[in-house]
């Protein structure tokens, strides 16, 4: 019952997810953090099984710093959206992990920049996505509101609609959210 959103704005990418944590009819917490920062400039939002979730981010995680460390030199946000997708792939015909992503990260040469990637290792560069059941309620709120350009303080009325939607309309309680942006300064929570 993961809910994943994302936006591109001027010069920033947001990322919010819902905090529980749950499985089948059981919430086990509310204060999961499902967005890893696998950077300074790069942060992967995650929804899928507890298990598989965190073993993947933490892998990825993992190999991005390994590859920052051994060639002295930090991967792009589309370096390692494209990394992430091809692990995926390659997953997905050994022992497949159940996750889906969003990745969003700031590049100094092409900017800020969203990716959407699924659990079959489909990627495809966005500049608002969604994951979940959320998705079936806040892309036509993001169709709706969604300029490029947006600001900082219009990217989070643009979340602040789609959290109350969810909140009015889904089944399922969802009454806590964390928000992370990533601009050319680097990654930050933000409070919605």
């Amino acid at each position: 019952m993961d809910i994943l959103l994302g936006l591109v704005g001027k010069d920033y990418v947001m990322t919010v997810a819902d905090r529980a944590q749950a499985r089948s009819i059981v919430v086990f917490k509310h204060d999961e953090d499902k967005i890893f920062e696998l950077d300074s400039n790069i942060v992967m939002a995650t929804a899928g099984p507890q298990g598989d979730r965190a073993n993947f981010a933490e892998y990825i995680q993992r190999n991005i710093q390994l590859y920052k460390y051994r060639n002295d030199l930090s991967l792009t946000t589309k370096g390692a959206a494209n990394f992430t997708r091809t692990e995926l792939a390659q997953f997905l015909r050994k022992s497949p992990y159940q996750v889906n992503l969003l990745m969003g990260g700031y590049d100094e040469k092409v900017g800020p920049s969203l990716y959407y990637m699924d659990y079959l290792g489909s990627m495809h560069k966005m500049d608002f996505a969604s994951h979940g059941y959320g998705s079936y309620f806040t892309l036509s709120i993001f169709d709706k509101y969604y300029k490029k350009g947006m600001d900082l303080d219009q990217g989070k009325e643009v979340m602040k609609k789609c959290i109350k939607e969810l909140q009015t309309r889904f089944l399922i309680n969802c009454p806590k959210f964390i928000c992370k942006i990533v601009t050319k300064d680097g990654t930050k929570e933000i409070e919605i």
